[in-house]
């Protein structure tokens, strides 16, 4: 057995391992029941001829024509036919009614009459037993008989052991089928059970649903993605680490929450509540998050969907990083365009003889490029956002914009070593592009940058003489907010973002313009 189980079961899927042992429980149950109601049965029947043989015997023994025929001179005579009316009306096997020495008066086979009872007597009570006699094995009581005060005689009356088994088996039957009935119901319904199982557990053996269970929690521990499973109803039913982590929250306490009810922006909130989202960018608090959001059926039925989330920060902040160099590469380009044309201005002026005019040209275009670039490196000690400020400078030059740096710029080393350098980039780069857009079709536009060291951390100051910023200065560094058509609205929201990050404040205001103020804590703090 060992050896069939050891071969044969780890092939059974769990479906119908289930199956064969809820089989076995249902077979030992129902026979268990069965053989408890066979014993209870066998009780209750011969319980139940011991009543009615006492309750005959009681009842013919305390008849007074009984008493009276037992001091008559022929007991036999009167008392016989009344036996076998009684033993037929009564259902009993024998009536004997005899003298008390036991001599029977009468007897269901007359050549019997005459002869000794053979079983116990008592003449003092009422006494049941199974006994063997002339009919075989039976139940009988034997109960005296008194005339007065005079014991006269006693009446024995019994059932034989071969009706009462009779009677058994007649309910045994009944017993059977319903046995019967119940092991089939049973097993039909565990085949029902058994075939769902199945479904839910697509035929796989215990083993490989483990097997899958283990690397499916490995694999959500293990990837930095974060996974959120949303069921229909919102409720968030799976959170892996990489989502807890993304997100700033506790997995056990988001597991089971409405996503309505997580400390999340709005605009992720809502997200998270749609059936069909592809690679939306949202912003929480300290980072960059690419949204997907996939539906999830199984045949007819509504899963809920699949969240998928991915850490945009750092690729966001390097795209930050990369168009700043790449403003840079372009003002050098554009540089180089228009020194090749003053070149020529200057080539074509000697050639005209006009010597002095060539050089006091070439001098006046070196000095005013020169001075540019001594006033940023100078003032920015840090090559990135000085490279940023000389690339928007040019890019802002070519739309026609003036790009100015103030005569307080200045910038210490100590404070640049606690902020990181990619969300100055940031900062700065963003407020620079939306001033820029905002001066570009307005005549004489002007763009004021301050970035100073304080007792306190760094200050970056971003002034224009543009239109000026609504009012309501709440919605400005949020996702989508934009005073522009088309897909906008990212910029001051990542301005925001990288400014909580590090601990600091934006202040918006400006009577003729808008004026952006940054206050980012340094080593301080």
């Amino acid at each position: 057995m060992s050896r069939y189980r050891n071969r044969f079961s780890p092939r059974w899927s769990l479906a119908r391992q289930l199956f064969v042992l809820q089989i076995f429980v249902v077979a030992f149950v129902v026979l268990a029941g069965a053989a408890l109601a066979w014993y209870d049965a066998g009780r209750r029947t011969e319980d139940a001829a011991r009543d009615k043989v006492v309750a005959v015997a009681r009842t013919l023994a305390a008849q007074p024509a009984v008493a009276d025929a037992l001091v008559a001179p022929d007991p036999t005579a009167s008392l016989q036919p009344l036996a076998d009316r009684v033993r037929a009306e009564a259902g009993v096997d024998f009536i004997t009614i005899m003298s008390p020495q036991g001599i029977r008066y009468t007897h269901p086979d007359p050549s019997r009459i005459g002869k000794p009872f053979r079983g116990n007597i008592d003449p003092e009570r009422t006494l049941v037993e199974t006994y063997t006699g002339t009919l075989g094995p039976s139940v009988r009581a034997v109960v005296p008989v008194h005339r007065g005060s005079q014991m006269v005689g006693l009446v024995a009356d019994g059932i034989t052991v071969r009706v009462i088994t009779a009677e058994l088996s007649r309910q045994v039957t009944v017993l059977v089928l319903v046995a019967g009935g119940a092991l089939l119901l049973g097993g039909a319904l565990t085949y029902l059970v058994n075939a769902r199982i199945r479904r839910h557990t697509h035929g796989m053996r215990p083993a490989e649903l483990s097997r899958m269970y283990e690397y499916h929690d490995a694999i959500l521990h293990a990837v930095r993605e974060g996974l959120l499973l949303v069921a229909p109803d919102g409720r968030v039913t799976l959170c892996n680490d990489g989502a807890a982590v993304l997100l700033s929250l506790d997995s056990a306490e988001v597991e089971g929450a409405q996503v309505s009810e997580l400390d999340l922006p709005p605009s992720l909130v809502d997200a998270l509540g749609r059936r069909a989202v592809r690679d939306e960018v949202h912003l929480t608090d300290d980072r960059v998050l690419l949204v997907n959001v996939s539906a999830v059926r199984s045949g007819d039925r509504d899963l809920g969907s699949v969240v998928t989330l991915r850490d945009h920060t750092e690729l966001q902040a390097l795209s930050g990083e990369l168009d700043s160099m790449r403003g840079f590469a372009e003002s050098l380009r554009s540089q180089a365009h228009e020194s090749a044309n003053r070149l020529h201005t200057v080539v074509s002026l000697i050639e005209l003889g006009r010597t002095e005019e060539a050089v006091g040209f070439a001098t006046a275009e070196l000095d005013l490029a020169q001075r540019l670039t001594d006033q940023v490196v100078g003032s920015v000690g840090e090559p990135v956002l000085a490279a940023l400020l000389l690339g928007k400078s040019a890019e802002a030059g070519e739309r026609g914009v003036e790009v100015v740096l103030s005569e307080d710029t200045e910038v210490d080393d100590t404070t640049l070593e606690h902020l990181d350098s990619r969300d100055l980039v940031t900062i700065l780069g963003n407020l620079i592009d939306n001033a820029v857009e905002a001066v570009a079709d307005r005549p004489g536009p002007r763009v004021e940058v301050t970035i100073r060291s304080t007792s306190d951390g760094l200050l970056i100051r971003v002034a224009d003489n543009g239109p000026g910023v609504p009012a309501d200065t709440s919605e400005l560094f949020r996702r989508g907010w934009s005073t522009k058509s088309g897909d906008r609205g990212l910029g001051l929201a990542l301005v925001g973002q990288s400014v909580r990050r590090h601990g600091g404040t934006v202040d918006v205001g400006g009577d003729d313009g808008a004026v952006f103020t940054v206050r980012l804590p340094g080593a301080s703090r």
